[in-house]
């Protein structure tokens, strides 16, 4: 088969567990890109920081974030596609957090929103400082964020964090009851909100038909349940060694895990590298 589009996913699969590229992944990276095949972003981050990554990959495909919700061409600057949680399911969800007396973060295409600085966006705040300005991510925090809920129409994604399992099970089977939002997990500690419709298979499906490319001609890496909907689509859909069960039995490939440079390995069998 001659490929012609990777999509790889960051946390858990391209990224090392400090964050990193290794210099292997970039390596087959670019030997990919030698051969002509279009190699692409599909992440459940804020555009902002998927941008970051793709700016160190020296990619020019467009990027796909927020599991899905958005996808931007950097060069143009042109939206090829935004699905957005509408209002009403914005203060739904919000209600669901309050109850529970959880820890959420929201985002619209450059805006982080949070009440307080925690968990993952604790961690963007510190990794901000080393960044130059124009790679920081805007990390908002607001003490009422009902009021910016209730006057922001672009929401993208919700994403809820808490280590009592128990609790943030309860809150997604809250959450699944809103039949117009996507309800999905990219960590065991989260749940993450987008529109109905939304997935990282569906936004690869269009990056795909925006780039000409067949679905049997794509390749696409990934390690959680966020990233389910892309492995089944793709015409080989690789699992990384440290997936969820779920994402290895639907895979076509299981490589070796992101500490081990499973992204790397698996090019260099699949495309003879």
């Amino acid at each position: 088969m001659r490929y012609k589009l990777i999509v790889t996913d960051m946390d858990g699969t391209l990224l090392s567990d400090h964050k990193e590229i290794s210099e292997e992944n970039k390596r087959a990276l670019k030997k990919a890109q030698d051969m002509g095949i279009n190699v692409a972003i599909a992440t459940g981050r804020i555009y902002t920081s998927a941008k970051y990554y793709a700016k160190l990959l020296g990619l020019d495909t467009p990027i796909i974030a927020c599991n899905g919700a958005i996808i931007r061409e950097e060069k143009t600057g042109n939206t090829l596609y935004e699905n957005v949680i509408s209002i009403e399911d914005s203060l739904k969800v919000f209600d669901i957090c309050n109850k529970y007396d959880i820890y959420y973060h929201f985002y619209n295409d450059n805006g982080f929103y949070c009440k307080e600085l925690n968990h993952s966006s604790l961690a963007y705040s510190k990794w901000n400082e080393s960044q130059p300005k124009e790679d920081r991510l805007n990390i908002q925090v607001v003490d009422n964020p009902l009021e910016i809920i209730k006057n922001t129409d672009n929401i993208l994604k919700f994403v809820i964090i808490d280590e009592n399992l128990e609790k943030l099970d309860e809150v997604m089977n809250e959450l699944k009851k809103i039949d117009t939002v996507e309800v999905s997990k990219s960590w065991y500690n989260n749940i993450e909100v987008m529109s109905k419709g939304v997935s990282k298979g569906l936004s690869v499906k269009r990056l795909g038909e925006y780039l000409g490319v067949k679905k049997e001609e794509i390749i696409t890496f990934g390690d959680n349940f966020n990233d389910l909907s892309m492995i089944e689509y793709a015409g080989m859909g690789v699992a990384m060694g440290n997936a969820e069960e779920v994402v290895k039995k639907n895979a076509d490939f299981v490589t070796a895990s992101n500490k081990e440079d499973g992204v790397a390995k698996a090019l260099k069998e699949i495309l003879d590298i």
